[in-house]
């Protein structure tokens, strides 16, 4: 009988010890798996509607992949400026960015979005950035720099901030303003008779403040982030451009990944597209209305001859960058 039970508790004993090295062989490839940690980069402040946007898409990222990659945001330039993250993504240094026009000196065609007084209204962007044209260029651009444009998010219309009231077209002859370094908006705001300067926006503030520049232009959520409120007293709301950033990831950091990954980050870009457009849509009129609260002065000009004169522009560089794109855009207006 002593035999009998000691070889039923030994049993036991093995039955026990065998089933928890299953559990423990079965949750091991979970836990044992270090997350993927992933960079991504922008220009703006912390304050700004794109950190929140960023932040939803890291959100998004986690959960939709299980802890399994992680997404990193430095914001204000830190990893560098536009152009720095975007020879980054091409290199798969920087893994997701937030850029808007400069993308356009590595694939070309993208120029054409960047010509001021080229689409009637917002709506009118949405049709061409989440219709054929957007696929088309967003194909273009991963062929040919080995980028990923993952979505377009909307960022509204650029308007005018100066040191002095513009109510016409007269008042911003020979100013001196602040662009990105996008060719077809330095000659558009010659076309219109200012003094544009290319320049990175985290100069900007400074260069304002110190009076190296007279005026920059950029949307409502961006000229309040950027406290532009602090150096400049004038708001004309000009809308001469509808705009647009791309989600914009490194094709070499994509293909690293696994397709249940790849599904998760597309899906992921998706729904933050769908946040960040609701945020801008919701915000702007509130931080118009603080701009304005702080100290802003809000002119409204009748930009018929402002247009006029930019869109004198706009044949040499269609005829350069894709007259077929072109066309395409117009008639998305009509």
């Amino acid at each position: 009988m002593k035999k009998l039970l000691l070889l039923a508790l030994l049993t036991v004993s093995l039955v026990t010890v065998a089933g928890c090295g299953g559990t423990g062989t079965k949750s091991e490839p979970g836990s044992a798996k270090k997350p993927i940690t992933l960079k991504l980069g922008h220009i703006q402040s912390e304050a700004d509607l794109w950190h929140q946007g960023a932040r939803k898409f890291a959100e998004l990222v986690e959960q939709k992949t299980n802890g399994e990659v992680k997404v990193q945001i430095f914001p204000n330039s830190t990893i560098g400026n536009d152009r720095d993250m975007t020879e980054g993504l091409q290199m798969g240094s920087v893994d997701f960015a937030l850029v808007a026009g400069v993308l356009g000196n590595f694939e070309p065609t993208l120029q054409i979005m960047e010509m001021p007084y080229l689409f009637k209204d917002e709506a009118h962007l949405r049709k061409v950035i989440y219709g054929p044209v957007g696929d088309e260029l967003l194909d273009k651009l991963l062929k040919s720099s080995n980028i990923r444009g993952l979505s377009f998010w909307e960022r509204g219309p650029r308007q005018l901030t100066t040191n002095k009231p513009v109510n016409s077209l007269a008042d911003i002859k020979g100013i001196k303003i602040r662009v990105p370094e996008i060719p077809p908006m330095v000659a558009a705001w010659k076309a219109m008779d200012a003094n544009p300067t290319p320049m990175a926006w985290g100069e900007v503030y400074t260069a304002l403040q110190q009076n190296v520049i007279e005026a920059q232009e950029n949307p409502v959520p961006y000229i309040h982030a950027g406290k532009i409120y602090e150096v400049q007293k004038y708001l004309a709301m000009t809308n001469h451009k509808y705009e647009y950033v791309v989600m914009a990831m490194s094709n070499k950091t994509w293909e690293k990944l696994t397709p249940d990954q790849q599904t998760a980050i597309s899906e992921a870009a998706i729904e933050a597209t769908q946040y960040e457009n609701k945020l801008v849509a919701d915000k702007s009129n509130d931080l118009l209305n603080d701009l304005q609260a702080k100290g802003m002065q809000v002119t409204k000009p009748d930009t018929t001859e402002w247009a006029k004169a930019a869109q004198t522009t706009h044949q040499e560089f269609a005829e350069k960058y894709g007259l077929d794109l072109y066309n395409k855009i117009i008639e998305a207006g009509k």
